[in-house]
Order: structure tokens, then C-alpha cells, then sequence
């Protein structure tokens, strides 16, 4: 299952969600929907309870239900049930909530406009803009942000067409690019940064983030001059691709008289959140 997390939104409450791209479904969290539905101080006991009546009553949608890694409020990964659509929407009528058919039909938009994104890419990158302003990126960010989304993606698709395999070679090659051209490995480089599970991309300052554009970009040029062919090839491109970026970087700093490579994260210019998930 290739699982993507992300917060949807509901008359201004946060509901962790979870796309799964071989089943082209979402997932969301019962106890998100739980506590807007029922404006439950505990809506963890209010789910577990009504979780046993449920199973008391031979109802299979408990029984069915999945369990998910999704971020709590402490920033650590717990295991949380979450519910298709099909699902939740079974679940909610165990639920006496004027909210009910409102929460209805935002689930049902929130299903049709993935669906609407994979038939046109451009809505999720429309999509992907309004969610970063959401959190509080600036314009200028943004923008950049898209056009290193559009760069890697070409990116990747050239390493597709020369025979390297998603997942690990996938990994490795972009280890290879950040290694180059800042001078640390993508694991190094997020630990000077202070992330664990967050997107490195998402976290890096405009300089930063345009090096590594310029990186892989690089990288995706030089891949379709040469036409390297799997995976050993492609590391001595990858190799190439960052060092165009390593010369700007190096060029940089002297004219700055210190490092580009920041330990800076969205975090530390980001307006905190209204409310956070329980």
C-alpha cells in the first residue's frame, strides 16, 4: 500500500486522513470525526465505547476497520483506527450529531476532488497551494516550493525511463544529489534541521530549496544527454547533477562570508496552529 498522510478540514477542525494509492481511497481518523461530531471532551472513550457496543451488535464495519500510524498531538507516530468513506459514513449514523449530513457531504467533496486531482494534475498543484498558504507559507515560497515538485517529478520520471527502480535506488540517487551538493547526507542534513518524519523539501529556506532545484534539475539534463542506463549509471550522474549545485552553493558562501546550509525549519517562521489534533 503507498499510503499518503495529510490534514483535511472541516468547518475549521482538523481530520487526519490517509490516501492510499492502490486502493484510490482515502482513510480517515474515527476519533477526528468523532470529536467534531460529538464535541466530546474524551473522544477516545466516546470511539471505544461505542467501538464494544458496535461489536456487541455484530456490526462488521468495527470489525473491518483498519489501523493506521498517523501523527498525534505530542508529534509522535501512534497507531489510530481510521474508516474508508464507505465506512464512516455506516459509522456516523451510530452517531446522533446535527452535524451528521453536513460531515456527509464534505466527505463525499473531499473523495470527488482527489478523484477530479488524478484525472487533472493541475488541481492538486492548485490544491497543494492552498494548503501551504494554509499553513502560513509565504507567496514567493510557494512558488518556489511547486517549481521543485514539478522538477523533481521530471526528475524521476527520466530515472523511470532509464531503468531505475522506485523505492530504494529512488532514495539512494537523491542521498547521492544532497550528499553533493550540500556536503551531507539527506538523513544529516534533516537532523541539522531537527525533523524526523517531516518533508525535508517543506522545510528548507529559499536558498536552500533553489540549490536543490538546481541540483536535480541538473541532474534530469545531464541524465538525457548521456542516456545512462540503470541504476549504476545513474549515480555517476546524480554525482554530476549535484556538483553544478555544490559550485553555485561554494560561490555563494563567498560572497556571503558563511554557510547557505541552514538549520532553520518551517517551524521557526511559521505562525503556530490555531488548535491542535488530540
Amino acid at each position: 500500500m503507498t499510503q499518503k498522510q495529510s490534514l483535511q478540514i472541516f468547518e475549521d477542525r482538523k481530520i487526519r486522513t490517509v490516501w492510499d494509492d492502490e486502493q484510490e481511497k482515502w482513510y480517515f481518523s474515527i476519533v477526528d470525526t468523532v470529536e467534531i461530531l460529538t464535541e466530546s471532551k474524551d473522544a477516545t472513550a466516546y470511539w471505544r465505547k461505542l467501538k464494544q457496543r458496535l461489536k456487541a451488535e455484530g456490526d462488521e464495519t468495527v470489525t473491518n476497520c483498519h489501523a493506521f500510524k498517523m501523527r498525534a498531538i505530542d508529534g509522535k507516530m501512534r497507531l489510530t483506527d481510521v474508516a474508508d468513506t464507505e465506512q464512516l459514513f455506516r459509522l456516523i449514523q451510530s452517531i446522533p450529531s446535527p452535524k451528521a449530513e453536513p460531515f456527509k457531504q464534505w466527505m463525499a467533496h473531499v473523495a470527488s476532488v482527489r478523484i477530479d486531482q488524478m484525472q487533472d494534475p493541475e488541481l492538486s498543484i492548485e490544491q497543494a497551494m492552498v494548503d501551504y498558504k494554509r499553513l502560513g507559507y509565504s507567496d514567493a515560497w510557494i512558488n518556489q516550493r511547486l517549481k521543485s515538485i514539478e522538477v523533481r517529478k521530471e526528475l524521476t520520471d527520466e530515472w523511470k525511463r532509464t531503468g531505475v527502480k522506485e523505492g530504494v535506488e529512488f532514495a539512494t540517487l537523491t542521498d547521492i544529489i544532497t550528499r553533493e551538493w550540500s556536503d551531507m547526507h539527506t538523513k544529516e542534513y534533516k537532523q541539522l534541521k531537527g525533523l524526523k518524519k517531516e518533508n525535508l523539501r517543506d522545510n528548507m529556506t529559499n536558498v536552500e530549496l533553489a540549490l536543490n532545484i538546481l541540483a536535480e534539475a541538473s541532474t534530469a539534463e545531464i541524465s538525457k544527454e548521456k542516456n545512462p542506463h540503470g541504476f549504476k549509471q545513474n549515480v555517476k550522474v546524480a554525482r554530476e547533477g549535484g556538483s553544478v549545485a555544490k559550485v553555485a552553493r561554494k560561490q555563494l558562501e563567498e560572497k556571503l562570508g558563511r554557510s547557505v546550509i541552514s538549520s532553520s525549519k518551517a517551524s521557526d517562521f511559521l505562525p503556530p496552529p490555531k488548535e491542535e489534533i488530540e
